[in-house]
């Protein structure tokens, strides 16, 4: 089904929930937040009211996903929207939420899930698994693609992280996409913990492409989540799946 967002009902001062403590609550359980631009993180510092509301919703064959528009009035009499993406992986298994500040990249990030939008008659075939939907092709983005290569090698805590060289090329992109890679998944090891492979590719001046493979985990002493960025698949699968065994 699809429930479109027409105006905002700003909800009344004496919410249970004040403004801050949504955005707080949004922000954290997002996997994605840090990839918010940090001009609208500013903007939210300083929040009056708030409304929250369905967007749109699809669910079929155990696999659901759902997009929420939060709208925040500031104190400048403007709003800043942020959308919200929740989704599982696998039926039955647990959500995760996803947040964009541009609906663009939100139908975007919407289509990486293989499932059909805004349709309710769609069931997957019930021998069909999600490794055997033909991977898609580059979609580009071609908006401050070099910003977002320098946060992603920013935020990267493993000793091997790629260096000078493939910064200064990243520095060039033209345009970029990130796309939660599956296929042979990491050991699960310890109860609890996350893994989420993500490849971002980006498209340079001379046409060719070039891609870094982002890891994020749980596997930390303290259960954080945690990025960690290589230069192939093969080397983030590794990566992963060493961190399973250590805390297996």
């Amino acid at each position: 089904m699809s429930v479109p967002y027409e105006t905002a009902a700003y909800e009344p001062a004496e919410s249970p929930e004040s403004p801050e403590e949504h955005l707080a609550r949004l922000l954290g359980r997002a996997l994605n937040s840090f990839e918010l631009p940090d001009e609208v993180i500013r903007r939210l510092d300083c929040v009056l009211v708030h409304d929250s509301s369905l967007h749109s919703a699809y669910h079929s064959a155990g696999l659901h996903r759902e997009t929420y528009r939060h709208t925040w009035l500031l104190a400048d009499g403007s709003a800043v929207t942020l959308w919200e993406l929740v989704h599982n992986t696998a039926p039955g298994s647990a959500p995760e939420h996803e947040v964009y500040a541009d609906e663009e990249e939100l139908q975007t990030a919407t289509g990486r899930l293989g499932l059909l939008p805004d349709t309710q008659d769609f069931e997957l075939p019930s021998l069909m698994r999600l490794w055997a939907i033909p991977e898609p092709r580059h979609v580009f983005v071609s908006d401050d693609s070099a910003d977002h290569g320098r946060r992603l090698l920013r935020r990267a805590e493993n000793p091997d992280r790629p260096g000078a060289e493939t910064a200064a090329l990243l520095a060039t992109a033209t345009a970029y996409e990130i796309t939660q890679a599956f296929g042979r998944p990491a050991r699960a090891g310890r109860t609890g913990l996350s893994y989420t492979l993500y490849q971002h590719a980006f498209l340079l001046p001379d046409g060719s492409e070039v891609s870094l493979w982002e890891v994020e985990h749980t596997a930390t002493p303290d259960g954080r989540h945690m990025c960690e960025v290589y230069l192939s698949e093969d080397a983030a699968r590794d990566a992963m799946e060493r961190r399973a065994a250590r805390q297996g």
